[in-house]
């Protein structure tokens, strides 16, 4: 009897053993599952409007984006690299070598010591060809001329209007701040606009354009503005057009940084994060301009520029209430007085300069944190008498122009290259 018992008394053991053991194994199970939960929704789960086009592909794109900046961040708190090296060397994929094929010459070159990729069609032209000056995006950190997406916008560009297409290169924060990206250029598209260059490449003088993208279309505003004074330069671009561009330092709190702070393919605090690696890798301009308390009360007159209560159209506005500026220390303005120059921020300008610019056209997307910058851009030039084209994309994103495969992008790229074919 004693043995029986002890024998049931050993597999009643072994018995609550092993259910402890599943007990365990399906808690462990439970967690995982409840953690991909978690994870699955922090970067899968994306809120959108009803009229995104393709919102799965956006997802994905958002999802993607959003592994590769925690990485950067979490690479930066470990002291491994900066946040924007990090970025850097995962896009680097993109890069392409300067391949020529059927219908265009591609080559890499330098214009006053600045790297460019020039764009020139095959095909035999009896007459002067129209030339375009193009600037990359990637908030003066990333981005590259030979970007795939660049590279494929130039040769449309090439191959749709029979021009000759020049793209820039320049240096990038955060190891070069402001001016240098202003600064290299300003001194390619000096050397571009000469006539012996010009001859060279068969570009007729009267049909120069300038065009850019987000940190590449303040680029070109800022050129355009820094040209009109330059009396070493004869020759002047009849056009300019600026995609989603970023246009001014003073309010991080416009209704479209409100509207758009989380939105897919640039948040507000990334742009934040941008816009204060273009002058300084000190985050403590960062913090500041992320709580808008970053502009002296000295500089307070500029804000007239950039008052998106009288400059935005009613329908932007959407019921927004504008506060007045909280100023801040002059410290800052003091150390990094680039976010205060209208180099660095083309709606700066005053009117005496903006109405000798040339036929502009802008475009703008309605879920993009710079909406503002380019519609209240759109008002003051128009304000000033400059003939604007105003391409307001209602389901546009930010960096629409650059994901291939998305539909939106070719329609927006057909809209920009029919525009450049009827004015340049």
């Amino acid at each position: 009897m004693k043995f029986q018992s002890n024998y049931y008394s050993k597999a009643y053991c072994c018995a609550a053993q092993v259910e402890r053991q599943k007990g365990n194994v399906m808690g462990k199970k439970t967690m995982l599952l409840l953690l991909v939960g978690v994870l699955g929704a922090y970067y899968v789960h994306t809120p959108l409007p009803d009229n995104i086009e393709e919102p799965w592909r956006l997802i994905w794109l958002n999802t993607q984006l959003k592994i590769v900046t925690n990485l950067a961040t979490f690479a930066e708190l470990l002291g491994i690299n900066h946040f924007m090296n990090t970025l850097m060397f995962y896009m680097n994929h993109q890069e392409v070598p300067p391949t020529s094929d059927e219908n265009v010459t591609v080559m890499d070159t330098t214009f006053n010591n600045v790297p460019v990729r020039i764009y020139i069609p095959k095909q035999k032209s009896e007459t002067l060809r129209r030339g375009l000056f193009y600037i990359h995006g990637g908030g003066w950190c990333l981005g590259s001329a030979g970007w795939f997406g660049y590279d494929f916008l130039s040769r449309q560009t090439v191959n749709r209007l029979d021009a000759v297409v020049i793209s820039t290169n320049y240096r990038l924060a955060p190891k070069y701040h402001f001016p240098n990206q202003f600064e290299d250029v300003y001194n390619a598209v000096r050397w571009f606009l000469r006539q012996d260059v010009l001859d060279k490449y068969g570009v007729d003088p009267k049909r120069l354009g300038i065009s850019g993208d987000s940190a590449g279309g303040n680029l070109a505003a800022a050129v355009t503005q820094q040209l009109i004074g330059d009396r070493d330069i004869k020759i002047k671009f009849k056009i300019q057009s600026l995609i989603y561009p970023a246009l001014q330092t003073l309010d991080m709190d416009l209704p479209s940084y409100q509207e758009n702070s989380h939105f897919p393919g640039l948040s507000k605090s990334l742009m934040v994060r941008f816009w204060s690696e273009y002058f300084t890798t000190d985050r403590s301009l960062e913090n500041a301009m992320l709580f808008n308390q970053h502009v002296p009360v000295e500089s307070s007159h500029l804000f007239q520029f950039v008052n998106w209560s009288s400059l935005l159209p009613e329908k932007f506005k959407k019921g927004h209430i504008y506060n007045s500026p909280t100023h801040g220390t002059s410290e800052l303005a003091k150390k990094y007085p680039g976010f205060l120059d209208v180099r660095a921020a083309p709606l700066l300008a005053d009117d005496s300069k903006l109405r000798s610019l040339p036929l502009t056209y802008v475009i703008t997307c309605q879920n993009d944190v710079l909406r503002d910058d380019g519609i209240m851009y759109v008002t003051r030039l128009r304000n000033a008498g400059v003939r604007v084209t105003h391409n307001h994309i209602e389901d546009g994103f930010h960096g629409a122009i650059s994901y291939l495969g998305f539909k939106i992008k070719h329609r927006i790229e057909n809209q920009y290259i029919s525009w450049l074919s009827e004015n340049l």
